[in-house]
């Protein structure tokens, strides 16, 4: 039969005399076995391969013969291979009768021993035996080699993914650590590493909570998982991952087998992310905290748009209301002084009649109800001729003590908290009077049962100031009460004119609005709070007054001496005759003005307009007194008057005016005359 190398694995035969050699390769033949002859121990050597099956030869194709080269070829097989020899003798018996087979059986290890002549059937019987055995053999190299290759492929991933293979043994405590855990640890690989070191490179305070979760896991039979912090060899710092379960091994019992990672880089960027989420936070928590203040002083901003226009509404509508009153005041006046005037001169020609008398008189004094009516509204429109003196708030009040306790009655107590050391204030007596007599009134009709009125006065702090006042100092005088009080609604029309919460015929509504306009005329304000139930507190606001030395200079610099005007003589003896020039544009009150001067003995010229005045003084002719209205068409009495003193500079002059508006900033200092007026005024 040829040879066939291309087949394995295959019998190698090597019976070099006689027809040993064919004899077995035709039974290798009958029992489908290859096979492979050889000559010599050399060729023989040379087909021991993995592919030999099994190796027949003769005992003395051996004897005496150098079995170096074999027993080399033997004891280089792997691990998995056991190649047997099938030694044909023709000696039988043991080992003991037999020393040629000791020699073979202790060079070639695995052999077996056929005594010539065999029976073929035992022969064959053999060579199947060591057939299989030979291909199991092969099918563990197979499996080794796929052991093998999924070993690399582990150690390939673990190297990659950057883990470390261990293993713990629970009866021992024995640790077996990969290459790569060492690794991770910054250990020796060439070194052993124990549990005991692997517990030493963990944090102090990581240890102890490790050897507890080795022990419940080994207790338990089950898997386990941590993240510990470990510091190197190196002595740098890490974050390590340990991950196993509990395995039964056959040998060694039960062991824990896990992988270990390093999650430095993970765990520095989750810090890093965590510090980024903080900064994040707090930034969206400080960018929250800017739009809401943004948004609150949007809101407030808005509020206080809204407030300054409604209170630019209010003062534009008390603005209007204002020079609407103060126009009907002024025209007012006008015929109130048509009236008076007429009814002084017509109460001299009834002087006999008691009846008519009495009837010129209830006239007259209904006349001046009006005349008193008219000045409310001139000090509501700030058109009134003011008296201003420096008087402080607590003199004011002390002067008026009596006078207040009688106007409130027994049933309301008065309170004053007045300090002595409050600055003056340039005031019009009277007028202030009236102001705080009016307030203390209204507290007291605001407490229908009784209650407590308190006067009070104070320097005020800057920060409280009202907005519609310019820089300076203040002096407040307030006025609190303990009454009903008033809504948002009425309080905000509290101050206009004939607006009044009381009932039919107990106020005109003037009190409060005469009282704002003073504050106005006199470079304050008058504010007033108040809530339902729980009273009302109204303040009035004046700037403090300069230094009495400076103010006795101004009043001197505006006295009728100052302005060209001689001293008022007390009147002695016969009245004299004068010669005057009156100018009003309103004919009723020239010629009731012109009858009581002309009654009085006086020679008057009359004229409607100051053109026509011009015309009769630059015609040269002198007059003793010059009594002209101040509010008439192209040019003013303050006009006039400036006129007539260019062309006689002592010219005396007198101003009748219902107004107290003259020009600004102008150098005229003229006495006036207040509409309505009676003779003897």
């Amino acid at each position: 039969m040829a040879q066939n190398e291309s087949q394995g694995p295959w019998a190698v035969v090597l019976a070099p005399n006689g027809r040993d050699a064919e004899i077995a390769r035709m039974l290798l033949r009958d029992t489908s076995i290859p096979s492979i002859s050889c000559t010599s121990l050399e060729e023989l050597a040379q087909r021991l391969t993995a592919d030999t099956a099994f190796v027949v030869v003769t005992e003395e194709a051996m004897e005496k013969a150098d079995l170096r080269l074999i027993s080399r070829q033997v004891l280089g097989q792997p691990p998995w291979s056991a190649l047997q020899f099938i030694v044909l003798t023709r000696r039988g018996g043991g080992l003991e009768r037999n020393p040629q087979a000791a020699r073979l059986s202790e060079t070639l290890l695995n052999v077996t021993f056929l005594e010539r002549p065999f029976h073929p059937t035992t022969f064959v019987s053999l060579v199947r035996t060591a057939l299989r055995s030979r291909l199991r053999q092969l099918e563990a190299r197979e499996g080794l080699a796929q052991l093998h290759e999924s070993e690399e492929r582990l150690r390939t991933a673990l190297v990659a993914g950057r883990l470390g293979a261990w293993q713990f043994n629970l009866d021992d405590q024995e640790f077996i650590a990969s290459e790569s855990l060492k690794l991770i640890l910054g250990h020796d690989v060439e070194a052993s590493l124990s549990f005991e070191d692997l517990l030493a490179a963990i944090h102090s305070e990581d240890r102890a909570y490790a050897r507890l979760t080795f022990a419940q896991a080994g207790e338990t039979s089950g898997s386990m998982g941590m993240e510990l912090r470990c510091l190197r060899r190196d002595g740098t710092h890490c974050w390590i991952e340990l991950h196993g379960r509990v395995s039964q091994w056959s040998d060694r019992g039960l062991a824990l087998v896990g992988v270990c990672s390093d999650i430095t880089a993970r765990k520095t960027q989750e810090k890093s992310l965590r510090e980024i989420n903080e900064t994040l936070e707090m930034r969206v928590a400080e960018r929250t905290r800017e739009l809401e203040e943004a948004h609150a002083s949007v809101l407030a901003e808005i509020n206080q748009r809204e407030l300054a226009e409604e209170q630019l509404r209010q003062a534009q509508k008390m603005e209007t209301i204002g020079q609407l009153t103060g126009g009907v005041a002024h025209d007012f006046n006008n015929l109130l002084m048509a009236i008076m005037g007429n009814l002084d001169l017509l109460r001299k020609h009834v002087e006999g009649d008691i009846k008519a008398a009495r009837f010129v008189d209830g006239a007259i004094q209904g006349a001046q109800r009006g005349a008193s009516l008219t000045q409310r509204l001139l000090a509501f429109a700030r058109r009134q001729a003011l008296t201003m003196e420096r008087r402080s708030f607590a003199e004011l009040v002390d002067g008026m003590k009596d006078l207040l306790h009688r106007s409130v009655g027994s049933e309301i107590e008065l309170v004053f908290e007045l300090p002595a050391t409050t600055p003056g204030v340039q005031m019009d007596i009277n007028q202030l009077e009236l102001a705080l007599l009016n307030l203390v009134v209204n507290a007291r009709d605001a407490m229908p049962e009784g209650g407590i009125v308190t006067i009070s006065a104070d320097l005020p702090p800057e920060a409280n100031r009202p907005d519609s006042l310019a820089v300076g100092d203040y002096v407040r005088l307030m006025v609190r009460d303990t009454g009903q009080g008033m809504d948002a609604a009425t309080l905000s029309r509290a101050a206009e004119p004939f607006f009044s919460t009381k009932g039919l015929g107990k106020g005109t509504g003037l009190g409060l609005s005469m009282i704002h306009g003073l504050a106005l005329q006199m470079n304050g304000a008058l504010r007033l709070s108040s809530e339902p139930g729980q009273g009302t507190l109204a303040e009035l606001w004046l700037p403090a007054a300069a230094e009495p030395d400076a103010i006795a200079k101004g009043a001197e610099a505006s006295s009728p001496t100052a302005a060209g005007l001689a001293p008022v003589e007390p009147e002695q003896g016969p009245r004299p005759a004068f010669d005057i020039l009156f100018v009003d544009d309103d004919a009723l009150i020239a010629l009731s003005t012109v009858d009581m001067l002309e009654d009085l003995g006086h020679r008057v010229t009359s004229v409607f307009s100051g053109a026509q005045a011009m015309e009769i003084l630059q015609g040269g002719q002198a007059f003793d007194l010059l009594i002209t209205d101040y509010s008439m068409p192209k040019m003013t009495g303050a006009q006039l008057a400036a006129a007539a003193r260019e062309l006689f500079p002592d010219l005396p002059v007198l101003l009748a005016t219902g107004y107290a508006e003259l020009p600004s900033g102008s150098e005229l200092q003229l006495p006036r005359l207040a509409k309505p007026y009676l003779q003897q005024t």
